[in-house]
């Protein structure tokens, strides 16, 4: 068992998605209390970046370019990288073939102990069924495995930035019509948030809807309806939409990262899940979120979402 008692290097590994890193932000939390001296390095990619520092649970970043097969360089760079770290711990929260294949860089006579599912390492969360487990019920039973028994829910009251250049009302609400571009299907109909957007004005509460650049058509099928809403899709960053969610009266979206982070704000929150997601292995589970789950999104109608508990 590693001393907790000793400065030791700590690797964490968690590349994404949104989504998916903010529900390891628990975990990451556990493991720097669990290492209060530790040095504690986070293997990510860019995106996470900035979120990863102001969460104050690790000291160092270090950005994975996710190098294909072929940029034999790009892997020897991250082999030399992962050599030089001496690291005594990883915890692997990725756990992906990807992340897996690079518990193998290490020589066989300097590997660290290792939390995850790579073959033949010293803390392997060998549970048959962690597929089918909520991804956080997934990473506690993992780190229990490695010792550590206390592993919170995210908590992201930590998490600031300046959104005065927004211009926000005093009265708003956000939503989050997009989602994976090639996940169609995890989509409510733009109209669907249409009209929602026009109920909300109609109560006083103006749509702000957020987004990805590339999501800035969505935005344009409300505003033709609702042209009162505020359209910041590929405006914003991650820290943004925290903050923002702070402050809004409710968010109401699609299963997508920004949810997550509305979610963890403990802002009132309604996901919209399809078939194409199971939201017992990945919803997330703030104390003001409501699940409603359809078999397709299309059949879920403007009424379902107003029925709900953010609407009382």
């Amino acid at each position: 068992m590693l001393s907790t008692s000793l400065g030791r290097n700590i690797l964490i590994v968690k590349l994404g998605a949104l989504g998916d890193f903010i529900q390891a932000l628990g975990p990451m939390k556990a493991i720097r209390e669990h290492h209060p001296l530790a040095q504690i390095t986070l293997l990510t990619t860019q995106p996470y970046k900035e979120l990863a520092y102001q969460s104050g649970y690790v000291d160092t970043i270090w950005i994975d370019e996710r190098p294909s097969i072929y940029q034999v360089v790009k892997w020897h760079n991250l082999q030399k990288c992962l050599r030089l770290g001496k690291f005594n711990r990883v915890y692997d929260l990725q756990t992906s073939d990807r992340s897996s294949s690079y518990f193998k860089l290490f020589s066989n006579t300097e590997k660290p102990e290792w939390s995850g599912i790579a073959k033949g390492c010293s803390h392997r969360h060998s549970n048959p069924n962690r597929n089918f487990m909520h991804t956080q019920d997934r990473q506690r039973e993992q780190l229990q495995v490695a010792g550590i028994f206390l592993v919170p829910p995210t908590d992201l009251s930590w998490m600031t930035s300046d959104v005065s250049h927004f211009n926000l009302p005093q009265s708003y609400g956000l939503l989050v019509p997009g989602g994976a571009t090639h996940r169609l299907a995890k989509r409510w109909p733009a109209k669907h948030y249409a009209e929602l957007a026009a109920h909300m004005n109609s109560i006083g509460i103006t749509p702000v809807i957020l987004g990805s650049s590339a999501e800035s058509d969505l935005a344009s099928n409300i505003l033709k309806l609702v042209p009162e809403a505020l359209d910041f899709t590929g405006e914003t960053n991650l820290l943004d939409i925290g903050a923002m969610a702070k402050s809004a009266k409710f968010a109401i979206g699609n299963d997508t990262g920004p949810m997550h982070i509305a979610s963890a704000v403990n802002c009132p929150s309604v996901v919209l899940f399809s078939n194409e997601s199971d939201p017992e292995l990945c919803a997330p589970k703030g104390q003001k979120t409501t699940i409603i789950a359809s078999k397709s999104l299309v059949d879920l109608n403007v009424n379902d979402v107003l029925t709900s508990s953010i609407f009382e």
